[in-house]
């Protein structure tokens, strides 16, 4: 028996540690990204780092405000605070990780309008007012599947002998169990996942096909020879860009998908199947689902070389070497062609000839 003790008192601290260091880590990424964005005018000017910090803003209240609490009830295994503050717990859970995926499904929006538009239409659709509307959406759409149905218990409807029988199992009600019914599963995966993911897959689906589209069209223009030898550099450089694009966007749907869709997947079978979903697997879904706010920092900002002068800058105390350095880095460039960022690669969109109608 003591063997089992001292075997699970480590497993205990030894998860405690892991834990922590997710926690720390989450904090400390979305903080600097915020940070950022306050010290740096020039990060202020571009639209795509409001969704950016705004993402970041709902990661910390994750990283601080619903991670140690399940850290500790899963550590400790027991709930130790009610029955009242679980469902508040249960509903800033739902809300901050649904506004978290919402932001990210924005970011792809915004980086369609801008890669895949003309300049003029870009402005056109991502006014100052549209940007806001979005970012209120952001956060007003997750009360109604978190909040608003949760406290009112909305989800239990029709499987409170389930959850009865299951809170049953932990002595005097110390255990916080979020059981939902089929409807409610359903209507928030869709809400939280399925069709923020649909709208993300066509984004970056269209941003990935001009992308190879610029490719082709550097390699026909190299091989028809029409570029001088000075500016074959520029269009390998460019070539290069384009395909770091793609690959970037590859990266980020895949981190999405892969911290995401077990979560949702479970969330949506587990009613259908008699809430026979072991909590073991629950648990791993959800945390790995919660590793994704530490993720969203240094794929949408640290891949970012705006952001990443703007984190040396704070890091190393205002050094006046990173301040003058790479003055292009904000996408500012001379001549034919402009560049669009695909969260901190940039693509390089030709204006010199005009586009097929």
């Amino acid at each position: 028996v003591e063997e089992e003790e001292v075997l699970s008192s480590l497993e205990a601290t030894l998860l405690t540690i892991f834990l922590s260091i997710i926690i720390i880590m989450t904090v400390f990424g979305n903080l600097l990204v915020m940070v950022a964005l306050c010290k740096d005018r020039h990060l202020r000017k571009t639209k795509t780092n409001y969704f950016i910090v705004s993402l970041a803003f709902a990661d910390l209240l994750v990283a601080l405000v619903v991670m140690p609490l399940a850290a500790i009830e899963l550590t400790t295994g027991r709930w130790q605070y009610g029955k009242i503050f679980c469902l508040v717990r249960t509903s800033l859970d739902v809300l901050l990780t649904t506004a978290s995926i919402l932001h990210l499904c924005c970011i792809a929006l915004d980086r369609y309008y801008a890669i895949c538009c003309q300049p003029l239409v870009y402005r056109h659709k991502m006014t100052p007012v549209r940007v806001a509307v979005m970012l209120s959406g952001c956060w007003l759409i997750p009360t109604f599947i978190s909040f608003l149905p949760i406290m009112q218990s909305w989800n239990a409807i029709g499987i409170e002998d389930i959850e009865r029988r299951v809170l049953r199992g932990g002595p005097n009600d110390t255990s916080c169990v979020f059981l939902v019914n089929w409807p409610y599963a359903l209507i928030c995966s869709a809400v939280a996942f399925y069709i923020p993911l649909a709208l993300m897959v066509l984004a970056y689906q269209r941003i990935y096909v001009t992308a190879m589209t610029h490719v082709r069209q550097i390699e026909m223009l190299q091989r028809a020879g029409s570029s001088s030898s000075e500016q074959s550099p520029v269009s390998n450089s460019h070539m290069r860009v384009e395909t770091k694009a793609a690959k970037t966007l590859a990266v980020i749907m895949g981190c999405f998908c892969l911290c995401w869709a077990p979560f949702f997947i479970t969330n949506v079978v587990d009613p259908f199947i008699h809430y026979t979903v072991p909590w073991q697997l629950w648990t791993a879904w959800l945390w790995l689902g919660y590793i994704n706010s530490g993720l969203n920092p240094f794929l949408y900002a640290f891949l970012n070389r705006a952001f990443r002068r703007a984190f040396l800058v704070i890091l190393c105390c205002g050094d006046e070497r990173y301040t003058r350095q790479g003055s292009c880095s904000y996408g500012h460039t001379q001549g034919a062609c402009s560049a669009a960022s695909v969260n901190g690669t940039s693509m390089a969109r030709s204006r010199c000839h005009p586009r097929a109608h």
